[in-house]
């Protein structure tokens, strides 16, 4: 199968997370930060995974410096990485529609910042992160090589790990039991599973 079906996918991924993201960038950028955690680590994460999901992939499809790793593209992997950045560019988008004005790329709390419960968080607690999974998979998938295709879900493993307990502590120290009941009744990243 030729790998520019796969590269295409990735490609058009790259550039919606763009489209989606940037009208709720600029808006965020006009509120207020309350209370920011960004710290070093925060920095390194967010660069990490610039490099693994837009930098490494491109280099990839536009350089030969990983031809070395290229392998061929199979018609299931295909198909299931088409799925995964299906179900990614859906669920990115309805995250960030979800929270409107109470998004920030970034541990930080904004002026007037509530709790959203609504929408894909009435059941998962981190819809964005789950997001990026299932952009990490589909890159794996749709990317035939093996340095740029899995850097994507190798970086989102790191990221999730050192980030979200973070981000909750956070949000517990804003919004304390609203928090925390939301805790009980939703999974991080999977309804009713995890």
């Amino acid at each position: 199968m030729n790998p520019w079906f796969g590269n295409s996918l990735v490609l058009f991924g790259i550039i919606m997370t763009f489209v989606i993201r940037f009208p709720h960038g600029l808006r965020s950028l006009k509120i207020r930060i309350i209370d920011n955690k960004k710290g070093k680590l925060e920095t390194v994460l967010l660069a990490l995974m610039w490099v693994a999901i837009i930098i490494l992939p491109i280099m990839a499809m536009a350089t030969p410096v990983f031809a070395f790793a290229d392998y061929t593209l199979r018609p299931v992997p295909f198909v299931c990485g088409t799925l995964a950045m299906m179900a990614y560019l859906w669920l990115f988008y309805r995250s960030h529609a979800d929270l409107g004005t109470n998004w920030s790329v970034s541990l930080q709390v904004r002026e007037n910042q509530k709790i959203i419960t609504s929408g894909v968080y009435k059941k998962i607690r981190h819809p964005m992160y789950a997001s990026v999974l299932f952009y990490s998979v589909a890159q794996a998938l749709l990317l035939p090589n093996w340095v740029a295709g899995p850097s994507g879900l190798v970086t989102f493993a790191l990221m999730f790990m050192l980030r979200v307990n973070a981000e909750e502590r956070m949000m517990l120290e804003t919004f304390g039991q609203e928090y925390e009941s939301y805790i009980n009744r939703t999974k991080r990243l999977i309804p009713g599973v995890y």
